[in-house]
């Protein structure tokens, strides 16, 4: 722990309950790592949490490695390496599993080793195969390193086959989930309990399902990877990708917006018809930039309303849905690592005020909680009614990304985005009025290490690096776009 103490980038600022939240998340993701024998020493794997999940998790190892980028990269070195591992070779139908697909949790113990459970791994997740494209994308932007691009390109490449055959069912060019085993999941994207995709009645979707989110996953990996590609000087394949990434966003936008409800649908159920249940899924779709703007700003809009937004935070699924229940695992209790992802799309639109909102409602729910340690998931209870977020009974705590949630709505609201490969930091911050200056100690882009300061005055935010050590970066202000990686 204390040699993660000294390589983790380091948070200051002048608001105690960020930077109490914000020590508390470094010593959990320091306590949650685990580092086997085969790994090298810079690399490690974010166990998902405590106490049911110390384990291999895909999805939550993946979010989490994001998250915490520039803060602690080791952790989306050893994801990428162990995932890679145990990325499935052979179709076998007890396990979910098909050529190309990455692992969503492995298990020990005498279930397992008796092949009682599924898990040895189980591959019933639909989200994590394109997120490895996204996090090893990533991974390089914040890096610089090449080698990892080589290491791991064929995996990707598996990831990519993986997706266009087995992930998209039918062939119409979306995303489907579907489990072949009789102990397989119900449900396979990130709200993964069994009653979390609902009609507007209330009633459960049947699979096979297309969530809008696996829709934005799989754009946002296309892109990367065509910039992967072009960088190894495979033109024509990135050319290739990039115009499955348009046609594909084009057929989303169209298919998925359901306009009287001025959100995406929350996906397609087995007859291709829209589930028009609000949710907080499509704004995923703004972090992963499927969205076109005008629909973006009507999103952010939607999810803002009192039914979603709770004052601590957005809720899974909205308060005027009949399934709703605000103390209920996915159908309307609010997770931190959600409010994350959406804080991040919303300020990748231009809504920084918005993301801003959302911060502020998880930096305040975690002053209430012990030791400023944001649990995994909490009540979607109304702040108003009742001055407090109420706890979720048995959420994990610690959880990974509930922990590393901390990291990237600070990330959010400075607005770093790395091109370590070019030297390059872009910085944009715009930081609200409860939270006047934040500065970055030791963050990492490339081989450089750097302070970063950003102070509030007036209306304006502002920003020095006060400190660098090591190659040169040049550290550039620039807003993100929705179509800038």
């Amino acid at each position: 722990a204390q040699d993660f103490r000294t390589r983790v980038a380091q948070v200051r600022t002048s608001n105690t309950d960020v930077a109490a939240t914000a020590q508390q998340s470094i010593a959990d993701m320091a306590a949650l790592r685990f580092h086997d024998a085969d790994m090298p020493e810079e690399e490690w794997v974010p166990a998902a949490g405590v106490p049911w999940f110390v384990t291999l998790f895909g999805r939550d190892s993946l979010i989490v490695s994001y998250q915490c980028m520039g803060y602690y990269t080791a952790l989306a070195r050893g994801t990428l390496r162990r995932l890679a591992q145990y990325q499935a070779t052979e179709r076998d139908d007890w396990r979910d599993a098909q050529p190309g697909k990455i692992p969503h949790e492995l298990r020990h113990g005498e279930l397992a080793h008796f092949h009682l459970i599924p898990h040895t791994p189980y591959y019933g997740t639909w989200d994590a195969t394109p997120l490895y494209l996204i996090v090893l994308h990533e991974t390089w932007r914040w890096t610089g390193d090449r080698g990892l691009l080589e290491t791991y390109l064929p995996t990707a490449e598996r990831c990519l086959e993986w997706i266009d055959r087995y992930g998209d069912l039918d062939g119409d060019g979306f995303q489907e989930y579907q489990t072949y085993s009789n102990q397989g999941y119900d449900n396979m994207s990130w709200k993964d309990s069994g009653n979390c995709v609902v009609y507007p009645d209330g009633s459960l979707v049947p699979q096979p399902k297309a969530l809008c989110e696996l829709q934005g996953y799989v754009y946002d990996a296309k892109r990367r990877l065509a910039e992967i590609y072009r960088v190894l000087g495979q033109p024509d394949r990135a050319s290739e990708l990039e115009r499955q990434a348009a046609t594909l966003r084009a057929a989303f936008n169209a298919r998925f917006w359901l306009d009287e409800l001025e959100t995406f649908a929350f996906g397609l159920d087995p007859h291709k018809r829209p589930i028009a249940s609000v949710a907080s899924n499509p704004g995923h779709c703004l972090w992963t930039g499927i969205a076109e703007p005008d629909k973006a700003a009507r999103v952010v809009r939607r999810l803002l309303q009192p039914d979603m937004w709770s004052g601590w935070g957005i809720r899974t699924l909205s308060a005027q849905h009949p399934a709703y229940n605000p103390f209920d695992y996915q159908v309307g209790a609010v997770w931190p690592h959600d409010n994350s992802l959406l804080a991040a799309g919303f300020k990748r639109y231009g809504f920084a005020a918005e993301a801003s909102q959302v911060a502020r409602g998880i930096f305040d729910a975690a002053a209430y909680f012990e030791s400023h340690r944001l649990p995994e998931v909490f009540a979607g209870a109304d702040r108003a009614a009742t001055t407090f977020p109420v706890q979720y009974l048995g959420a994990n705590i610690p959880q990974a990304w509930a922990a590393g949630s901390v990291f990237l709505l600070l990330r959010t609201l400075l607005g770093l985005r790395a091109d370590a490969p070019n030297g390059r930091l872009y910085v944009h911050p715009t930081l609200p009025d409860w939270l006047p200056d934040v500065e970055l100690t030791n963050l990492q882009v490339g081989g450089a290490r750097l302070d970063l300061r950003a102070w509030q005055s007036g209306e304006t935010s502002h920003w020095e690096v006060t400190r660098h050590e090591g190659p040169e970066i040049e550290v550039i202000a620039a807003p993100a776009t929705p179509d800038a990686l």
